[in-house]
């Protein structure tokens, strides 16, 4: 498919959401899809799964699959809520949409004009970055930029992290590259609340579930752990050395406008019927005029392609069609095209929690697949098998593809790791004594993290982050693995610290010890030098 007629596709996508054309009879759930679901789950370790599917304006599917947790018998159903982290940014996104119809937001108009407090490192970008860049990853920040502020869970508030934003260097120049951040949503929740005078919590919770009719959803990371004292809230999973398990959800609030959300199979149904139909909500009993949650206007804005996404990769042979022609980010929605339709999808990840929302607007169609276990190859295999039955595509066994591709995902980490274990010196022994290593060090954005003695030997703390405390095991020569003593993080990180010609340390720099850590732990963006001294 060519530029010029992906931009057509892409053009009457958008008018066709708004038609309100007559309602149908709800379309059958494919056949054999909820044995399909059952497989996936086994296949992938995938406690509990919940789906939804909706089509030309109805529900075709709202339901839950397996379990809430692990040894337990409660089975997930329609209602049972899962954390949909980053698909949150869609509401966030709406709700900037929603002041923008008001007239108390313009999408160009710089973040200062709204929030003269704001700054980002560069001068230049303080003064241009838009209402818009704050949603679409341009802004010169490198992958996760900044998520250490706030993740694993920290001491700084919102304020506080908005405000570090200053101090981190941009990774490219502005609005050249894409490069996936959260931190800048923070800011778009902050607009949010000096706009309407209202939390985030708040505003989306009243301007946005409950009139969509989303009555179970919450607006808090921290409603996840809700499932303990008996809520039908899906408890967080993951694979720790190699056997899936209960791990503990996030709980801290700080993002709630970049991921949030808790939401149900029932209640995502309604939001891909609202989104899809642009903003036309279900009509109010007695005879009431339409209403509306945002106009055609706004969805034009929320799904046109502001930052293109270099597209890349192989398909595997018979499956060319899962790779795009067209890639781009809009406002909080990712858009593709997928078998000659627009596609508009985005993921969700938090520890122990996925989620995939995909809607083709063209055929009012969306499906939305919530699960308690970190395997996107399950989400992805659920929803091309439901997607294709509904376009018509040949049946293909997209089980067997993504346990391939699952198996050689692993693979090739055992070979990574094999082959920094081949490359590692281990006679080699430190510069210094370990007692010369000990002290405080400070990054310009993150803050201290200290390094003391203890019997163990050497140990890390990062002192706004209380769940990154580190055993220091020598690696080689001055590089040392921290191994966090919270296995449940799965992100043990390398230190490297570089000496001055006297012998004291100029610095220490750190970095992922395994292509599998999630790359919102940057460490890689640190900069840390002794308390007292100053970056060269």
């Amino acid at each position: 498919m060519n530029l010029h007629a992906s931009l057509r596709l892409a053009s009457a996508a958008l008018c066709f959401a708004g038609a309100g054309l007559t309602a149908q009879a709800p379309a059958p759930p494919p056949p054999g899809f909820d044995a399909f679901v059952e497989r996936v789950l086994k296949t992938f370790d995938v406690p509990g799964a919940a789906v939804a599917i909706v089509k030309d304006g109805q529900v075709v599917l709202a339901k839950g699959y397996g379990v809430r947790a692990l040894g337990k018998p409660d089975r997930v159903d329609a209602g049972t809520r899962f954390g949909i982290a980053s698909n949150t940014k869609l509401f966030t996104a709406t709700g900037l949409a929603m002041l923008v119809e008001q007239g108390k937001l313009d999408w160009d108009a710089p973040v200062i004009r709204y929030l003269p407090d704001f700054a980002m490192y560069d001068p230049f970008v303080t003064r241009e970055l838009s209402v818009r860049d704050l949603l679409v990853h341009r802004s010169g920040l490198g992958l996760g930029a900044g998520d250490l502020l706030w993740w694993p869970a920290s001491t700084y508030d919102r304020a506080e992290i908005a405000r570090r934003l200053r101090y981190i260097k941009p990774a490219t120049s502005f609005r050249s590259a894409y490069a996936y951040d959260n931190v800048l949503y923070l800011v778009a929740g902050q607009l949010i609340e000096k706009l309407s005078g209202m939390s985030w919590e708040d505003y989306v919770r009243t301007r946005i579930l409950v009139p969509v009719g989303m009555t179970s959803s919450t607006v808090r990371h921290a409603d996840a752990a809700n499932g303990a004292s008996g809520a039908n809230v899906a408890t967080t999973h993951a694979e720790v050395n190699g056997t899936v398990r209960p791990i503990g959800p996030m709980t801290s609030d700080n993002t709630n406008p970049a991921g949030g959300i808790n939401a149900s199979a029932s209640d995502m149904a309604r939001w891909m019927i609202v989104q899809l139909d642009s903003g036309r909500l279900a009509p109010a009993s007695g005879g009431a005029p339409e209403r509306r949650l945002f106009t055609p206007a706004s969805t034009r804005e929320l799904w046109s392609i502001v930052t293109p996404i270099r597209v890349g990769g192989v398909a595997r042979r018979g499956f060319e069609h899962l790779r795009a022609n067209l890639s781009g980010y809009a406002l909080g929605v990712g858009v593709s095209d997928y078998r000659g339709h627009l596609r508009l999808q985005h993921s969700g990840g938090l520890p122990g929690y996925l989620s995939l929302v995909t809607m083709i607007p063209d055929q009012r169609l969306g499906v939305a697949v919530l699960t308690n276990q970190e395997s996107g190859d399950a989400f992805n295999a659920v929803t091309l098998a439901a997607i294709d039955a509904y376009l018509g595509a040949p049946k293909l066994d997209y089980l067997a593809f993504y346990s391939a591709r699952r198996d050689t995902a692993r693979m090739n980490l055992a070979k990574s790791a094999q082959r920094a274990a081949a490359a590692r010196d281990s006679t080699s022994g430190p510069s210094l004594p370990l007692d010369k290593y000990v002290g405080r060090y400070v990054d310009a954005w993150y803050g201290d993290v200290d390094i003391a003695r203890e019997s163990s030997g050497l140990v890390m703390r990062f002192s706004h982050t209380p769940q990154l405390v580190g055993d220091m095991v020598h690696w080689q020569h001055d590089s040392f693995l921290v191994r966090w003593r919270d296995r449940e993080l799965r992100a043990d990180a390398y230190a490297t610290f570089a000496l001055n010609p006297d012998g004291s340390i100029e610095r220490l720099k750190m970095a992922p010890a395994s292509d599998d850590v999630d790359f919102s732990f940057d460490f890689q963006d640190l900069t840390l030098v002794p308390a007292g001294a100053s970056p060269r």
